[in-house]
């Protein structure tokens, strides 16, 4: 009996040192947010150019004091199944301090229980957000900044209301004006000094 009393004991301990180093599992999170992202599924959305607006809210089918301990809400950008395929360095793991899906903060912001109104964010997508297909994710967060629920655009199986980014090609408008330049002069002077060694040539040929 005290055998097993302290296999208990110890199991509990486990458990919680777990949870103070933050080994917050998604599994264990509640969707208790409902989030909208303005893109449509399918559309695709260039960075640098393209916004995203972002609203989240507390589903209001959910009892009172559900909340009551959120204290942040930090809105991320997600990779979808179809974009983590044989990337190790985007896959989704159980574990949230490991997991790799949402690697993109949207917003961070502070929760106020007292506001039950819909909450909007307007964000220009960054040129460095690599080519894939996403879905947008809200994480709430307590005190210790601890994920406590969660709400996304998506299903449970990550494959509904998708879409996609495509990265900058780096090109701009001045460097392919100049590369023209450059291939025409380079053309120019070509014919220039051929022109220049057929004159010399019939020079010395007339000399002679």
């Amino acid at each position: 009996m005290v055998a097993h009393r302290l296999v208990v004991a110890s199991l509990l301990i486990f458990c919680l040192a777990g949870s103070c180093n933050g080994e917050v599992q998604f599994s264990s999170l509640k969707r208790t947010l409902d989030v909208t992202a303005s893109p449509k599924p399918g559309q695709v959305l260039e960075g640098g150019v393209d916004k995203i607006t972002v609203t989240w809210a507390l589903n209001k089918s959910l009892p009172a004091g559900t909340d009551s301990a959120y204290k942040t809400i930090k809105v991320k950008l997600c990779y979808a199944p179809i974009s983590q395929k044989d990337r190790a360095w985007r896959k989704t793991e159980d574990k949230l301090s490991r997991d790799k899906t949402c690697q993109h903060k949207l917003v961070s912001k502070p929760y106020d229980a007292s506001n039950k109104t819909v909450q909007r964010f307007e964000w220009l997508i960054e040129r460095d957000v690599p080519k894939a297909t996403y879905f947008v994710r809200a994480y709430a967060y307590d005190s210790n900044d601890v994920e406590l629920a969660y709400g996304q655009t998506t299903d449970p199986n990550k494959t509904t209301n998708l879409f996609q980014i495509d990265a900058i090609s780096g090109r701009h408008a001045s460097l392919d004006i100049c590369s023209v330049c450059f291939s025409v002069f380079s053309v120019v002077s070509l014919f220039f000094f051929f022109f220049l060694e057929k004159r010399k040539a019939k020079a010395y040929s007339s000399k002679n």
